[in-house]
């Protein structure tokens, strides 16, 4: 009995040149490390920027504190939010490459299989051997579907990604690093006393933070460090020179 072929899957355009498996996507997980160490960098200079602005203008830590918890939890929900559609995007578009795959496997079963064939022989195989090797795995529609999204879209069918899991990442690491520069002012501190206090609890978790970057870069990590300092250090001197032009006295 012929088998009756499944209807085509949306915007399916066969070997187009803009077709999404000949763009080459890359999926997989981002490295945990790497988004730790961003999300903490975030939450610390955008807070720490946000906590001097306002510890320039004015004297009472309640304000500060007050900002300082405002800037934490709208920061972190904006970032877990924006991490959980990026994510939700990504995996969709991910899902969607799949299920393109596996109407290509089960209706184009010999395109699918010259073309399995054509990519292990320009990995250096015999084609005799490349064509062996790509009927062998072919064999299994689970075992086919993963040897095609992992050779050709650059994707394992198992890590695709958690849009919950990437929010409460972002939330976290978000929240932390922007814990720092907040923390001084908790115990009711204000003044110079208190900034100055606050901005070098700051700066040393720039400085680790960016020496743990060298960590992804292979450069120094004195330089890193230095240079997430730096970077984190402008922003929050620029703020707080914005904050002492608007100085509120008498509160």
């Amino acid at each position: 009995m012929k088998r009756m072929k499944t209807e085509k899957p949306a915007a399916y355009v066969p070997h187009a040149p803009g077709h999404p498996e000949r763009r080459g996507t890359g999926g997989g997980k981002s490295g945990t490390l790497r988004a730790a160490i961003f999300g903490v960098n975030d939450g610390l200079v955008s807070n720490l920027s946000l906590i001097m602005g306002i510890a320039a203008a004015t004297t009472d830590p309640h304000l500060v504190v007050l900002a300082g918890v405002a800037g934490l939890l709208a920061g972190a929900f904006s970032m877990g939010a924006g991490e959980y559609i990026s994510m939700r995007a990504q995996r969709e578009v991910f899902e969607q490459l799949l299920a393109l795959e596996k109407w290509e496997l089960e209706n184009e079963p010999q395109e699918e299989l010259e073309e399995l064939t054509q990519i292990y022989q320009s990995k250096g195989l015999p084609k005799e051997l490349a064509a062996e090797v790509a009927t062998i795995l072919t064999k299994d529609p689970e075992v086919a579907l993963a040897t095609h999204a992992r050779e050709e879209l650059g994707l394992d069918p198992e890590q695709l990604g958690s849009p919950w899991g990437a929010a409460a990442s972002s939330f976290i690491t978000f929240s932390f690093g922007a814990f720092i520069p907040l923390v001084i002012f908790l115990f009711g501190t204000a003044g110079n006393g208190a900034v100055i206090a606050s901005a070098i609890l700051s700066g040393i978790t720039l400085f680790v933070v960016g020496s743990l970057l060298s960590i992804l870069t292979g450069k120094g990590f004195v330089k890193s460090g230095l240079r997430m300092l730096a970077v984190g250090g402008t922003a929050a001197i620029i703020t707080y020179a914005v904050g002492s032009l608007f100085h509120i006295s008498g509160i």
